[in-house]
């Protein structure tokens, strides 16, 4: 295999898609068109309209036969995407699922091995691409140690480091922070500019990427281009920004709470009587929150200190809040900075390090005051949490056995009431039509929906969310984020590590910041 690119990549699809094995309906459909070499190309659509399914092809790692059925053709330089799978490298959507080696260093030069460029060319490439990520940790870091954000980069500085003549990136921002998101994308542009490589990349959030692009392509729900051009003539028209918006692109200047150029405080308008979704008036919002606030305090912690092993230092100390039922909190900060470890700590699952954290009467409910001493039916009844990887929580190899086992198993409700409650989270967060499927074979979108879906089911007094929003669709975001809003209405606590500022604007009364080894409340959402 030769160990350079050849050049950029030109890619062509004849009436092809693809249809999972197990699935009855095509993931995909219809897709006909033809990228130049080194065009760049924003890749757009639905959650769950194929866009990663597009890219695993590309990328030649779809499968053999058994995996699924395709149909047409899809080629990779005039031959079929397995056979060119030395001219792509692709970041997956879950940086996990390609992390091969033990450490950074050894990771990034991995695929120039498997490309057998020359030992004197490896490492300068292993440093540029490191650099060039803003992945600034030292060679030997482990990679088990890195946070979700900065196992993001590194994904990406592997592709980089490999110089493929086709770059496929599946959502590569969806977990950084918004100074990551600066650097991953100029990252990209300076690997572009000097190797003048083919781009694909899929975003949901359009804006991150329109200015480095040349042209714009959506999927069809339901098969086929729903638009295909320049991104002033995709994004520029106001008909098909319409058309676009209804199939839940993010369009930029459209917001799909609003309607408007941006998000508003969701709670605040429930409250005052004009949350049409929620459907509630000012009397109902006010007595809603009187309720919650009359359930008192749930979670306390003061000068905490947290970190992944009692016998390590602390990743984060000085910890002070306290979590209320019907309030929500946002947990923002840098890529690494410890938010999932903090998250983790406040749900129980790891163990405080240093200072206090009481779960206090109104969420302990005779359990005790320490979380991670609860039994796992103590806990999962009280406090759910949705990690920052949905795979990590997936116990069922069927959507619907994922979303009964925690009601029916844990919380051993009725069964005429788990159905009530399972078909009613299928049809809220678009997962009806994938009630057959098997979990771990779902688009990331869909993956985090189920995800978030299996803690609801179990109706914990406090729910703690690591990235919720990760993979959404604007229609999918809306109706996630009215969901939450519901249930904070009726007296939930929530905490969410999150970059989303619209998801904190909508949402949170109190946002904390984690940097520089502690966390600190800067802010209250009025």
């Amino acid at each position: 295999m030769p160990h350079a690119s050849a050049g950029p990549a030109r890619v062509r699809a004849n009436g092809w898609g693809w249809r999972h094995a197990g699935r009855k309906a095509f993931a995909v459909s219809g897709v006909d068109l033809e990228i130049s070499p080194g065009e760049r190309v924003l890749l757009l659509g639905a959650s769950g309209a194929g866009k990663s399914t597009l890219l695993h092809a590309l990328a030649g790692v779809l499968g053999a036969a058994e995996e699924g059925e395709e149909q047409g053709e899809l080629t990779v330089d005039g031959v079929p995407a397995p056979s060119a799978r030395g001219r792509a490298g692709l970041v997956l959507q879950d940086p996990d699922g390609q992390i091969a080696m033990a450490r950074v260093g050894d990771e990034v030069a991995f695929g120039c091995e498997n490309l057998a460029v020359p030992r004197d060319e490896i490492w300068p490439r292993v440093h540029r691409a490191l650099d060039d990520v803003g992945l600034d940790v030292p060679l030997d870091r482990s990679t088990a140690a890195l946070s979700g954000g900065q196992k993001q980069r590194l994904a990406l500085a592997c592709v980089l480091a490999m110089e493929p003549g086709l770059v496929l990136l599946d959502e590569p921002t969806a977990n950084l922070d918004p100074e990551g998101v600066e650097e991953v994308r100029a990252a990209v542009q300076r690997s572009l500019d000097r190797t003048g490589a083919t781009l694909v990349v899929v975003e949901h959030r359009v804006s991150v990427w329109a200015e480095l692009v040349d042209r714009v392509i959506v999927l069809g729900a339901r098969g086929g281009l729903l638009a295909d051009g320049g991104p002033g003539q995709v994004l520029g028209n106001a008909d098909v920004r319409r058309r676009l918006a209804t199939a839940g692109v993010w369009v930029p200047g459209w917001h799909p709470l609003t309607g408007e150029a941006a998000a508003r405080p969701l709670r605040k308008a429930s409250a005052a009587g004009a949350d049409a979704a929620a459907g509630a008036d000012a009397a109902a919002g006010a007595d809603a929150a009187a309720r919650a606030d009359a359930q008192g305090e749930l979670l306390s912690a003061r000068a905490l200190a947290v970190g992944r092993s009692p016998k390590a230092p602390p990743v984060v100390g000085g910890i002070d809040l306290l979590l209320r039922a019907g309030h929500a909190a946002s947990v923002t900060g840098p890529n690494g900075a410890g938010k999932s470890t903090l998250a983790l700590t406040l749900a129980g699952l790891l163990p405080a390090v240093g200072g206090r954290l009481e779960a206090l009467p109104a969420l302990s409910r005779g359990a005790g005051t320490s979380p991670h001493r609860w039994r796992s039916s103590e806990l999962v009844s009280r406090i759910g949490t949705v990690f920052q990887e949905p795979e990590h929580q997936f116990l069922t190899p069927r959507v619907l056995d994922e979303l009964e086992f925690g009601p029916r198993r844990v919380a051993r409700r009725p069964e005429k009431e788990v159905r009530v409650l399972v078909d009613g989270l299928l049809e809220r967060l678009r997962l009806g039509r994938l009630a057959e499927a098997n979990p771990f074979t779902l688009s990331g979108g869909e993956k985090r929906r189920l995800s978030v879906a299996t803690m609801l089911a179990t109706n914990p007094s406090l729910l703690v969310l690591d990235e919720p929003t990760f993979g959404q669709d604007a229609l999918t975001w809306a109706e996630l984020v009215r969901l939450l809003a519901e249930l904070l209405e009726q007296g939930t606590s929530l905490l969410a590590v999150t970059h989303d500022e619209d998801f904190t604007t909508a949402l949170s009364d109190a946002v904390y910041r984690v940097d520089g080894g502690r966390a600190a409340r800067v802010e209250a959402v009025a």
